[in-house]
C-alpha cells in the first residue's frame, strides 16, 4: 500500500519509553499509521501497568477496570452465543488473561487462545485455557467464531495475518474485531494526549470505512457495527492521566459520557465490534 507523509499528529509514548512517533494518513484518509515502527517491538510492552496482561486489582484504577472487563466478558459471550446459536468451536486471538475464554468455555464453548504475552498466557493455563503464543501454532481449523477483541491494531502485517485467520475460519463463520476509533468525539477531545493511540504499540488506527475496506479485500462481509460503551470512560481515564499527569474520575466521566452521547447521532463510538461473516 503507498503510502502519503502527511503527518496528521505527533504522539508521545505515555506509558513505557516517552518516544514521540508520528501518525501518518493513508491515500484514501480512512486509515493512520504509526511511524516509525520500532524493530524491538516487544520491549514497549514491558510495562507493570499494561493491565490487560495482568489480573492487578491493587489500585482503584485497577478494581475499576477489573469490573467493566468483567461485564464486558458477560456482553461478549451474549454475543458470540446469539451469532452462532449457543456454542461451537472458538479462537480468541490476543486473549490476554484467558478470562473470555474461560468464561465462554463455562458456557460449553469448545476454546483455544492465542497471547504472545508468556506471563499472560501463564495466568490462562492456571485457568484451564489451551493458549498458544502464536497464530501459526494452532493447527485447528473450522472455527465457528474468531475473535480479536483490540487486537488487530497490533499487527505489522495486517493483510498477512486477516489470510492466516480466514484459513482457520470455517465458511460462513464469524470473525469478530474491535478496535478504537479514532474518529469518535474523545479522539477529537484529547487529540495527541488520546490514550488509545498508544503508539508504539498501537501500529494501526482505524476508521469505520477503513477497517471495512481492508476486510473486504479478504471476501469478508460487514454484517453489523457495535459500539463500545465502557470504552470511552476507560480511555478518557487514561487520557486524562497523559494530559494532566493524574486521574480525574469526573472530567474523565463526564468526556465519556459526552462522547457516547455524540457516539448516539454521529454513530462514531470510542471504539466499536465489527462483525464479519467469511464470504
Amino acid at each position: 500500500m503507498k503510502l502519503t507523509q502527511k503527518t496528521v499528529l505527533k504522539i508521545k509514548d505515555f506509558l513505557v519509553s516517552g518516544e514521540e512517533f508520528s501518525l501518518i494518513e493513508s491515500n484514501k484518509k480512512d486509515l493512520l499509521i504509526t511511524t516509525p515502527v520500532p524493530k524491538d517491538i516487544e520491549k514497549y510492552y514491558q510495562s507493570e501497568e499494561y493491565i490487560s496482561h495482568t489480573d492487578s486489582k491493587i489500585t482503584l484504577f485497577d478494581k475499576a477496570y477489573q469490573l467493566a472487563k468483567k461485564i464486558a466478558l458477560l456482553k461478549k459471550v451474549r454475543l458470540i452465543k446469539k451469532l452462532n446459536n449457543g456454542s461451537g468451536k472458538l479462537l480468541d486471538v490476543g486473549s490476554g488473561t484467558g478470562d473470555f475464554l474461560a468464561l465462554a468455555q463455562k458456557a460449553k464453548w469448545n476454546v483455544y487462545g492465542v497471547e504472545p504475552n508468556s506471563n499472560a498466557r501463564a495466568l490462562s493455563h492456571n485457568k484451564g485455557i489451551t493458549v498458544f503464543e502464536n497464530l501459526t501454532d494452532i493447527h485447528e481449523t473450522n472455527f465457528d467464531v474468531i475473535t480479536l477483541w483490540h487486537v488487530l491494531e497490533h499487527v505489522q502485517d495486517i493483510d498477512s495475518y486477516i489470510f492466516e485467520i480466514s484459513k482457520k475460519l470455517k465458511p460462513k463463520g464469524v470473525l469478530i474485531i474491535a478496535v478504537p476509533n479514532y474518529k469518535s468525539k474523545d479522539a477529537q477531545f484529547y487529540k495527541e494526549y488520546w490514550a488509545a493511540y498508544d503508539v508504539p504499540r498501537h501500529l494501526w488506527h482505524f476508521s469505520k470505512e477503513g477497517i471495512k475496506r481492508i476486510l473486504e479485500k479478504h471476501e469478508f462481509m460487514l454484517l453489523k457495527i457495535k459500539p463500545m460503551w465502557f470504552d470511552s470512560f476507560y480511555v478518557s481515564m487514561l487520557s486524562e492521566k497523559y494530559k494532566t499527569g493524574r486521574i480525574n474520575w469526573i472530567k474523565a466521566v463526564i468526556m465519556g459520557t459526552v462522547s457516547n452521547l455524540s457516539g448516539i447521532f454521529s454513530k462514531e463510538y470510542s471504539s466499536h465490534i465489527y462483525i464479519f461473516k467469511k464470504q
